[in-house]
This record gives C-alpha cells, sequence and structure tokens, in this order.
C-alpha cells in the first residue's frame, strides 16, 4: 500500500531552505514513526508532498504469508498514525500504477472504481504534474466519457456527485485515490525549539501541551505533586499519552517536583487573597530552575484570561514578573468549553476529568487585582528552605520509560476505599477542604464528630492522633479525597474512608 502525504499550508509557504530543511524533518518524523508498525516501511521526500509505501519491499514469504486482514490492520494502524504526526494537512491511501496512454488510464480506473458508479452520479477529478500531451481536463472528460458509456450509472455530476473520482498523475505514474483524510497541520516536531509545559492533569494544561507539540515544539513536561503518587501516576498517563500519539519522533523528559509542602507552607504564611499568585510564582520559579538545567527555551501553562482570579492581566503580569524565562499561554483567548471540545477531539477528555484541580483549592477568597508590593512582602516572609528542599527532591524521567512502571504503580494505587452516603456510630469526619472554603460552607452532621484538617496536613500521624476509630475524609466533589484515602491506604493507615453528602 501506499499514502500520499501533503505537506500543511503553512510549512509549504516557508522560503525554499527552510521549507526543504523542515520537509526533511518531517519525512524523518514520519519514517521513524512508520517503520514502529511496518520495519520495511519506506519514506521518499518530494518538493510539495512525502510518498510512505507499507507492506511493499516485504521479503517474497513474509508478503505471501500476509492476510487480508493483517493488510487491513496495518492500514489501520497507518491512517492513525499519519492523522497525528504535526506538519501534515490531509494524506491519501492510493495505488500506484504505471500508464503509457489516456486508454491505460481508463482501464485502470475502470479496473479499481467501476464498481462504485453503477447506479450512482459521479465526476473525475486530475491532478497532474510533468509534461504530458493532455491536460488534467482532457484526462477528465475522456475518463469520464467512458465511464459514462460503459457502465451503468446516475450520469456525471461536476457540483454534488455521489462519488468523486481522485486521479493524480505524476509524469508516467498514476496514483488512484483510494481514501482521503485530514491530518493535524501545524509544525513537524523538532522544528522549534524546546519548552517546558507545567502539567496538572486538567484539560487546560493538557490542550496546552498538545498545541506546542502540533507547533513543532518538543515539549517536555513539568508536574508539581500535591495529591501524592496516585496524583502523579494519572498525570504520568496523561503526558505519556500526548507523547506517544503526537510527538514520539523525539524523546523528551517528565519532571516531579514534590510541592506539598511549599503549599502548606504558603498556606500558613500568605495571606488568602494572595495564595494564588504567590503559588504560581513559586511554580514558575521552579520551572525556570529546570528550564535552566535543560536548556530549555520557555515554560507553557494552560492559562486563559479571567478562567480563575489568579489569570486576569494584573494577576498574570504579577505572576510573570517573578522570573525572567518566556511564559507561553496557548490557551489565552479560549473559552472553557473550546478547551474541553479539543481535549475530547485529541482522546485526551477521560484522562482529564477524573484529575482533580488542585491549585483552585489553596484559595477561596483570591483578589482579582494583587499588589505586586504586597505579594513580594509575602514570599519575603516564607522560609527558602521549603521551597529549595521541593527542588532537591524532584525526580526527572525520560518519558519513553515512564510507563515501565506501570503495572507495579497501578496495583500500588488501585485500593479499593470504603465510599459512604450516611455514616455508622463513632465514626469521625475529617473536613480536608481550604479553611476558606469550609467558611463559606461548614460542614454539619448531626451526631457525627467532624475534624477540619486541610488537605495539605494529612499524613498517618496527624490522622491517628485525632481519630480512635475509622475516618472518612470529606472534600466537596470525593475526587481529592478520594486520592488521598488511597494515598493513607498505600502508607499502611487502611481505617480511612471517604464521606460524600
Amino acid at each position: 500500500m501506499r499514502f500520499v502525504l501533503r505537506l500543511s499550508s503553512e510549512l509549504a509557504i516557508k522560503s525554499a531552505p527552510v521549507r526543504k530543511r523542515w520537509t526533511k524533518l518531517l519525512s524523518d518524523n514520519v519514517r521513524a514513526l512508520a517503520k514502529k508498525v511496518d520495519s520495511s516501511a519506506r519514506v521518499r521526500s518530494q518538493w510539495d508532498r512525502l510518498e510512505l509505501s507499507v507492506l511493499e519491499r516485504l521479503d517474497p514469504e513474509r508478503k505471501a504469508a500476509l492476510t487480508a486482514g493483517d493488510i487491513q490492520k496495518t492500514t489501520d494502524q497507518m491512517v492513525a498514525l499519519l492523522a497525528s504526526i504535526p506538519g501534515i494537512a490531509h494524506f491519501s491511501e492510493v495505488e500506484l500504477v504505471r500508464f503509457s496512454s489516456l486508454d491505460d488510464i481508463y482501464d485502470h480506473v475502470r479496473d479499481s472504481f467501476g464498481a462504485q458508479i453503477t447506479q450512482s452520479t459521479f465526476c473525475v477529478r486530475v491532478r497532474r504534474l510533468g509534461n504530458h500531451e493532455f491536460t488534467s481536463s482532457d484526462v477528465e472528460s475522456f475518463i469520464g466519457a467512458k465511464l459514462f458509456n460503459g457502465f451503468p450509472n446516475g450520469g456525471v455530476n461536476l457540483k454534488q456527485p455521489d462519488v468523486t473520482l481522485k486521479l493524480e498523475i505524476n509524469d508516467d505514474a498514476l496514483y488512484l485515490v483510494k481514501s482521503q483524510f485530514q491530518g493535524l497541520g501545524g509544525y513537524p516536531v523538532g522544528s522549534q525549539e524546546d519548552v517546558l509545559s507545567l502539567i496538572s492533569g486538567g484539560f487546560d494544561s493538557t490542550v496546552a501541551s498538545f498545541q506546542m507539540i502540533k507547533r513543532g515544539l518538543r515539549t517536555h513536561y513539568c508536574f508539581f505533586n500535591l495529591g501524592g503518587s496516585e496524583h502523579e501516576l494519572a498525570v504520568k498517563e496523561i503526558a505519556f499519552y500526548l507523547w506517544q500519539r503526537y510527538g514520539a519522533s523525539h524523546k523528551v523528559r517528565f519532571i516531579t517536583v514534590p510541592f506539598e509542602q511549599v503549599v502548606n507552607h504558603i498556606v500558613e504564611h500568605v495571606p488568602p487573597a494572595l495564595m494564588g499568585v504567590v503559588l504560581k510564582r513559586a511554580m514558575l520559579r521552579a520551572a525556570e530552575q529546570v528550564c535552566q538545567k535543560a536548556n530549555i527555551e520557555a515554560i507553557v501553562t494552560g492559562e486563559a484570561i479571567a478562567q480563575v482570579s489568579s489569570q486576569t492581566l494584573p494577576n498574570l503580569a504579577a505572576i510573570d514578573r517573578a522570573i525572567e524565562t518566556l511564559v507561553l499561554r496557548p490557551l489565552i483567548t479560549f473559552d472553557k468549553g473550546d478547551i474541553i471540545d479539543v481535549a475530547r477531539n485529541i482522546g485526551a477528555d477521560q484522562f482529564c476529568e477524573k484529575v482533580p484541580e488542585y491549585c483552585g483549592a489553596i484559595s477561596v477568597k483570591p483578589s482579582a487585582k494583587v499588589a505586586l508590593n504586597k505579594v513580594e512582602e509575602a514570599e519575603a516572609a516564607l522560609d527558602a528552605s521549603v521551597f529549595e528542599q521541593a527542588m532537591a527532591s524532584a525526580s526527572v524521567r525520560m518519558i519513553d520509560k515512564l510507563m515501565d512502571t506501570y503495572t507495579e504503580d497501578r496495583q500500588k494505587t488501585d485500593i479499593t476505599t470504603m465510599t459512604l452516603h450516611s455514616l455508622p456510630a463513632n465514626a469521625t469526619v475529617v473536613d480536608i477542604r481550604h479553611p476558606s472554603e469550609r467558611e463559606l460552607n461548614p460542614l454539619n452532621i448531626n451526631g457525627v464528630d467532624v475534624v477540619c484538617l486541610p488537605f495539605y496536613d494529612i499524613s498517618v500521624q496527624t490522622l491517628t492522633s485525632i481519630c480512635a476509630s475509622e475516618a472518612y475524609l470529606y472534600c466537596a466533589k470525593g475526587v481529592i479525597s478520594a486520592l488521598h484515602a488511597k494515598h493513607l491506604h498505600k502508607q499502611g493507615y487502611t481505617g480511612v474512608g471517604v464521606f460524600k453528602k
């Protein structure tokens, strides 16, 4: 089988040297990925397209052993692969034959497409390159007339045909277009510099990462862990999915920074109105250190204007003042619904909807317009050693190795915790919401002890000291409480469950 790949429109209008360089890069990317499906795959680069041959260079014995099912499976895998490679505008599955005359062309078209036009209206479209005694219109008219007279059909319809027969002629080569598919567009991965995406596992950071990959940037990932091993594993799954599907032509890093104690320190020492901005400034400082060590050009976030209070223009300006490294925000004008639509289109929505947004739980009474001097005063009162310890504990893994221990890690975190809507006698409910959130909506349950312990303070030691019997964690949606309950189970504290109103 053979595929013809058309370059993305933006790549096609570049200057000749840039276009040549990026076309070669795209060819290398396609070749590297296609060989994972078929080791005999071959890519040939032309000025305006790439040609990919699949299963054509197998040794005769292997080729003879292929079944129709084998061929279809390989075709489906290759179509899915090509649809996910940045830099391709659209592509076609084609049959390549040779010809010497218009009658030869007709014979090939008749044999391949004759059955398709039976009882249907049709038209013929031709794209021609090379020197010939005929024009594209000549071929369309000749083939159309002979098909009209040679097969029972609904007639020629040039405006809205039931079937469009597409042919490409390049010198003496005839490409019979069997199917056409939409590509991603964008630029080949590796054509631009490296960036570091701050990925939390939610819709915003996931889609922002995808947009960078599509634009040709080799995208590394930095995750600030606020929710234990369960949260980290969920984010690893998302990052690995994005890389494997859209950016696997280039290796990237996944960096984990344990930020629970940093959050705890900020909550204890920073006024609620400033917490969100102070936390994001701390994350940018950490990301900048990662960038400096890895020679990465820019930081990527999933922030959008006014989606939350920390994303107003004044607050974004205050956040950016924390560092000198360039911060990119590809979703800055996106609506939330648009972001979710993109996540759904790229197959990431089922991952994202299961991951809680921890940053939003840090401060419930934030300011939409912080004063930079107030932020800097609050930061001056913080203990720098807490941040330094988090950075010293950061871990780095190459993303292609990220899932090597997936089964083992999943078994450790795949713990069933009891979720109750009514409580047994002598049960203790632990309200793990942020203090500001509890003030807005206090949890009162008749006959049940409710202990207030924010999620960033939870540990086996703290629960043991306040609960004589089973403890049931509570949060607004039950997601963060479930993650922490599983994390406590992993640490050996099995007397914990989840309470949902």
